[in-house]
């Protein structure tokens, strides 16, 4: 499965300014982390604070503290109000209003050092969720996988969050085998991909907190991308899938792959019985591969590996013997199954009836039946 997580719409590339040591500042690092925070009204949102090189977590001298700019209020670590709290090197907001959008600058400070860090938060209203959606790819044809992205502070160490997922606002049914959303998981998986699988799809999921339940909400766009042609081996030889032959006979089935002209690329052959390498389920030998045999016709390259029976056995019929060819292009696979061959059975039934024919002539019709049968 492929799927490349890139940034999110209409937002710039993540980028750290660092702003020269102002008076203003009065801060040996000042840094704007110029990737917004986007969240739709009335959701939680959680902006943590940059740490830096030259600080460090555990030193309790450090003191830190967040403000919004234009605002005079400050908020300390372990500050709690009606909708915003303040924990650890993160500042909550629960629930978001429109007027939250703004820049928010954690400041971490002691006697001999101060570091900035300048967030911007994005309240956005509902009916502009396509504003802020996150776009992600994944191939045509493939076993595709949609994440929805930042729940990391919501998820924590709980393993039993479920996910709602959404296209183009219908609720997918996980009840068929094309989408799958496993309980304490944050992605969805399709399968497979289909161009008519690209659009919007969004997750939903419930977070509880104090008593207080919220919903969180993403949004991905999602886009098909067709792979390209690569050249494949193609297996020309055994064309039939089934082969007779007698109990205590010697056999040889070869496998022919054809590899064309302008293909340079290495391609590996081989046999398996039931999904096993041959030398290891005939380590006697009565059953072994022949040496790689490479052939040029018309400008044309194949390679060829046998298989060789010394002596057929009744285990023969019930082994399914696959031919498998692989490139960097993939693989293809020729599955054969020998099969018991009667001696002599039509012959002793056709003189049978050839003595019979005589006497009744529809005898004549019957044996030719049974003999196609």
């Amino acid at each position: 499965m492929c799927i490349f997580s890139v940034n999110m719409l209409n937002i710039s590339a993540f980028r750290i300014h660092r702003v020269e040591n102002t008076g203003e500042n009065n801060c040996q690092d000042y840094t704007i982390y110029s990737w917004p925070t986007f969240v739709l009204e009335g959701e939680p949102t959680v902006l943590k604070c940059l740490q830096f090189k030259n600080t460090n977590p555990f030193d309790l001298s450090l003191n830190l503290t967040w403000e919004k700019k234009d605002s005079s209020g400050i908020i300390p670590i372990g500050f709690k109000g009606p909708r915003i709290m303040s924990q650890g090197d993160a500042v909550w907001l629960l629930p978001t209003i429109l007027q939250d959008s703004g820049e928010y600058i954690c400041t971490q400070r002691n006697s001999s050092y101060c570091a900035k860090v300048s967030i911007h938060l994005k309240v956005v209203k509902r009916n502009e969720t396509n504003n802020i959606s996150y776009p992600q790819k994944a191939f045509l044809l493939s076993s595709g996988k949609i994440v929805c992205p930042n729940l990391e502070n919501f998820i924590q160490n709980n393993t039993n969050y479920e996910l709602k997922w959404y296209k183009d606002s219908t609720r997918l049914n996980m009840d068929n085998k094309k989408f799958t959303a496993l309980e304490g998981t944050n992605y969805l998986l399709i399968n497979p991909i289909l161009m008519h699988d690209s659009g919007y799809y969004t997750c939903e999921m419930t977070f509880a907190f104090e008593k207080e339940q919220y919903n969180i909400t993403r949004i991905v766009q999602l886009q098909i991308l067709e792979k390209k042609e690569k050249n494949i081996p193609l297996i020309a030889n055994p064309n039939e899938r089934i082969t007779s032959v007698a109990l205590g006979s010697h056999l040889t089935i070869p496998c022919r792959v054809f590899i064309g002209a302008n293909n340079h690329s290495d391609v590996d052959v081989w046999w398996l019985a039931n999904n096993s390498y041959i030398q290891t389920i005939y380590p006697d030998g009565r059953v072994k591969e022949g040496e790689t045999g490479q052939f040029v016709e018309n400008n044309n390259r194949s390679i060829e590996v046998e298989l060789i029976f010394d002596s057929i056995t009744e285990a023969d019929f019930h082994t399914d013997f696959r031919c498998v060819a692989q490139n960097v292009g993939g693989s293809r696979i020729q599955t054969v199954t020998v099969k018991e061959k009667k001696k002599g059975l039509c012959n002793n039934y056709a003189y049978y009836h050839l003595f019979l024919i005589i006497i009744f002539p529809m005898t004549l019709i019957m044996a030719i039946h049974f003999c196609i049968l």
